[in-house]
């Protein structure tokens, strides 16, 4: 597709993430003509800007993003956007937005095309989507809305949001964006599982003793304080990022590579999904806080951070489903803040085979998502000067120049939404499972707390969180092989 007519509506148009992703996105997506002569960006929000002051802004983002810039290329693009000083609760505002709305889609042959963005605080999405209904924002050609996370604070929460947004817009129309799911390397999963008879006649029970998901946060939380002290680590990464390469990795093959045949198998596979019991909490999931050092605050002490506060910056757990290829299989996780570096990882551990070396190691299939791009396989073989067996990896990886391709994952989700293709978003259906384990988890925390013995394990930072994550493994012989 080229030109795709649109009037995008951006609510917090001055804020940090539309400022080093979105609108650096966008350019790119402008120069490759999938938007061009027929768009407008609104960018809303309660600063006095003018339309010129925001363009200034747009202009700052690229050259901060991009080595080199066409500047005659980008006074074009920043042509396009327009700047709406606007009250998310004032619903005379939404007249004057729509107004505008409007006046730019005639300006600009947009065809009715309308694209919501919430790009501010969460507390505002359900606002948001009640005026654009209310109001009647929404446009007489395609309405899609994204949404950004985190969609609700828990089930309940959530429920009321899609009851709000659903109101407006149906649920083929609704963008949960995660972009987790636009890293490059989360997105060869599926290509990795499906293309390869060597991966896929060893993707079950039968071979796969346990996979682990690791989402390493080198910092602590600093200036999201307020924020994270309402959320935690098990909201704040495993609702979304962990449970999505989840469930990538669990899922049946897709009966074609659709957006409703994929979905189709995440919901298969999600029905099985075990609910953990508070039994099951106490067993298989860890919770911590980092402790201080010299150059560092401890949790409790950073700001805007309640002094007895009983958030988990880091959590370690277990998940399982019923049903699938790996039914049965443990998926262990790990995720939190000030670990020893900053580094996503997912390892596959196959199960030990009896053999004539007796020394054999089990072999391994590593995905690296960040901060490099590979995957390898761990595999044995002879050592060379002496007797015996020694590892080696076999590896995939991308060249410099292939990773100067790879696009943000914000630029490939925002294509995405442009040409209506939902297969990297949450559909409602699974969203509403991850609250419901991620509910049964904080409930049986919450009762710790109410009883006065929260077991939340202190660990230095630095390192790779606390050492009662250890113990989370079914059988003894399990461990983290990242390390």
């Amino acid at each position: 597709m080229k030109n795709i007519p649109v009037v995008m509506i951006i609510f917090g148009g001055s804020g940090d993430l539309a400022h080093r992703k979105l609108y650096p996105a966008l350019f790119n997506l402008y120069e490759q003509g999938l938007i061009h002569d027929n768009f407008a960006v609104i960018g809303t929000a309660r600063r006095p800007w003018s339309h010129e002051y925001l363009r200034e802004q747009v202009s700052d983002a690229i050259h901060e993003t991009h080595d080199t810039v066409d500047e005659n290329e980008l006074k074009a693009f920043a042509s396009h956007f327009y700047y709406q000083s606007h009250d998310v609760t004032n619903v005379e505002h939404y007249e004057i937005l729509k107004n505008l709305a409007q006046e730019l889609d005639d300006r600009y042959s947009a065809q009715g095309n309308r694209l919501f963005y919430m790009a501010m605080a969460p507390r505002f999405f359900g606002t948001i989507a009640t005026h654009i209904n209310d109001q009647d924002l929404t446009g007489s050609g395609f309405n899609r809305i994204v949404v950004e996370k985190p969609f609700g604070h828990d089930l309940a929460s959530a429920e009321e949001l899609n009851k709000q947004i659903t109101a407006s817009f149906d649920e083929n129309d609704i963008f949960r964006i995660d972009h987790y799911l636009g890293k490059e390397m989360v997105q060869n999963i599926m290509p990795m599982r499906f293309t390869n008879p060597m991966v896929q006649n060893i993707w079950c029970s039968k071979y796969i003793k346990n996979i682990q998901v690791a989402l390493a946060e080198r910092l602590g939380v600093e200036a999201r304080g307020g924020y994270y002290d309402t959320s935690g680590a098990l909201r704040d990464m495993v609702q979304n990022h962990i449970f999505q390469i989840i469930t990538l990795l669990a899922m049946p093959e897709p009966k074609d590579l659709s957006s409703a045949s994929v979905h189709q198998a995440k919901q298969d596979l999600l029905k099985s999904l075990i609910i953990p019991t508070p039994d099951d909490v106490k067993k298989y999931f860890v919770r911590g806080q980092y402790l201080g050092s010299d150059t560092t605050f401890a949790y409790k002490q950073e700001p805007n951070v309640d002094p007895e506060s009983t958030t988990e910056t880091f959590v370690a757990g277990k998940v399982k489903f019923n049903e699938g290829p790996i039914a049965g299989v443990p998926i262990y996780f790990r995720t939190g803040k000030e670990f020893k570096e900053k580094k996503n990882q997912i390892d596959i551990v196959l199960k030990h085979i009896n053999n004539p070396y007796g020394q054999a190691h089990s072999n391994n299939i590593t995905i690296v998502i960040d901060p490099t791009s590979e995957i390898y396989f761990t595999i044995n073989g002879k050592r060379i000067d002496q007797p015996g067996i020694r590892r080696e990896n076999l590896t995939y990886e991308f060249s410099k120049a292939e990773m100067a391709k790879v696009p943000d994952g914000y630029e490939r989700l925002l294509h995405d939404v442009f040409v209506n293709d939902s297969t990297n978003f949450t559909h409602w259906s699974e969203l509403k499972r991850y609250w419901e384990f991620i509910d049964a988890v904080e409930d049986a925390w919450q009762k710790e707390n109410e009883a006065g013995n929260p077991a939340i394990a202190q660990y230095l930072p630095y390192r790779m969180g606390p050492k009662e994550a250890n113990t989370i493994f079914e059988s003894p012989t399990e461990h983290w092989i990242y390390e």
